[in-house]
């Protein structure tokens, strides 16, 4: 009997990555000659599904590399993903990858794999193709959540952007393609579905669709407890859809908004498609049908055209909107991009100034949103136990909850009274109801 191959994977990056790793790992774990080991395992081939979204995403993928190596020498390297569509031919120089595959390429490494399996031999890389077709993905393993690619790709031109370049134009399934294949996931009876993509706000742009109309589909599939948005752009959720939220019984009271300034004039340089005052609006619609909704938001500390007043412009709007906390992100400069050629440049030192006063925002939002959530009735999807005996999850409106671990609540929705926090960990304690 031949020898099976251990193969191991490694993600950076979004959930949209996992949710692609996830379906490529399939291929694998569905042929008897492969064994799926831990990437800090000894494998015959170690896997990095890369991200090129900031210049430290690709710093930390060649760390992988030599880290991969150092495990097993004589291992083989495969390096997948947005860092192989973008720099292609400097991968593909390094004496310690063997095999460099795109995003579109990337869903055939099983094929490549397989070739070496049967006859030692690797095509290194193939031709990097454009990016015009959808091929859909999902995450599996966790009985509690799935991530569920439903878009891909990106038709904006933001100045610092390079994923348009990595993931190519806007492109989706149409909707009855979309509903199949969720249908077929919620027979593994998932209790919660995250639905994800590049700009997932743009679904269904090519079949003359709307994501509106989706949402609505998917919220009268029966066998489903729980929908997830992922981020979605300020100038595509439309009044319509926080609507269908707010009276929704199963798509969680959860936004995931992408500001990046709060300065109309960085916006502009930025080649945002929405000004300060849109952005407030959907936030206070939102919190004015759902009080208690999670509102996350994206902000970007440093762009180059972000001048001292710019960012005290956009930590005071901040300040004064009732988002729940902050995902931030300093500046990266990315080769090719509009933004790379800017004149007025932030220092280091600056950028990382910015990002700490915008952390400590964050903080003070988060604590604030969880002061808001004291002493509610609210229900908890339990996931798995974590460490030193307790067992956590979710709210609707993306509150950690824990409890001492009892086997019987694992994957299961509780009910329960949100009683007190700590700062330290950020997650309530409860009583069951």
């Amino acid at each position: 009997m031949t020898k099976r191959l251990k193969i191991a994977f490694h993600t950076l990056g979004c959930k949209l990555n996992f949710s692609e790793t996830s379906t490529i790992k399939r291929d694998f774990a569905n042929d008897d000659k492969f064994t799926h080991v831990d990437f800090t395992d000894q494998a015959d081939f170690y896997v990095i599904n890369s991200c090129s979204v900031t210049n430290n995403a690709e710093k930390k993928c060649r760390e992988l590399i030599n880290r991969a190596k150092r495990q097993n020498p004589k291992g083989k390297i495969a390096v997948i993903g947005c860092f192989s569509q973008l720099k292609h031919e400097q991968l593909s120089k390094m004496d310690k990858v063997d095999i460099v595959l795109g995003n579109k390429e990337k869903f055939e490494l099983f094929d490549y794999i397989d070739k070496y399996r049967r006859d030692g031999i690797i095509p290194k890389s193939g031709k990097i193709s454009k990016l015009n077709q959808f091929i859909s993905s999902c995450s599996s393993g966790d009985r509690t959540r799935t991530f569920f690619k439903i878009q891909d790709g990106c038709d904006y031109k933001c100045t610092y952007c390079i994923v348009p370049m990595a993931r190519g134009r806007s492109r989706s399934d149409n909707i009855e393609g979309t509903l199949l294949k969720i249908k077929k996931i919620t027979q593994k009876k998932v209790k919660e579905l995250v639905l994800t993509g590049v700009n997932i706000g743009d679904f269904g742009k090519s079949h003359n669709e709307n994501f509106f109309e989706l949402l609505k589909e998917i919220d009268k599939i029966d066998n489903i407890e729980r929908i997830r948005l992922s981020s979605i752009e300020p100038d595509l959720l439309e009044n319509e859809i926080i609507e269908l939220v707010a009276d929704s019984k199963k798509i969680m009271p959860h936004f995931h908004i992408p500001l990046q300034s709060g300065s109309d004039k960085v916006l502009k340089e930025m080649k945002r498609n929405y000004d300060t005052k849109l952005f407030a609006s959907k936030v206070e619609k939102i919190k004015k049908m759902m009080p208690l909704a999670c509102v996350a938001v994206d902000v970007i500390a440093g762009f180059p055209a972000e001048t001292r007043e710019d960012f005290y412009a956009t930590k005071w709007f901040i300040e004064n909107l009732p988002v729940s906390y902050l995902h931030v992100f300093t500046y990266s400069e990315r080769e090719n991009t509009p933004a790379s050629k800017f004149i007025n440049k932030v220092c280091l030192e600056q950028k990382k100034l910015r990002s700490i006063e915008l952390k400590k925002l964050s903080k003070d939002k988060l604590i604030a949103f969880y002061d808001i959530n004291k002493g509610e009735k609210t229900d908890v999807l339990f996931e798995q136990k974590t460490k030193n005996g307790f067992i956590s999850g979710f709210t609707p409106n993306y509150v950690r909850v824990k409890t001492p671990y009892e086997p019987a609540i694992e994957n299961v929705i509780k009910k329960v009274y949100l009683v007190d926090y700590k700062k330290e960990d950020m997650q309530f304690e409860c009583n069951f109801i």
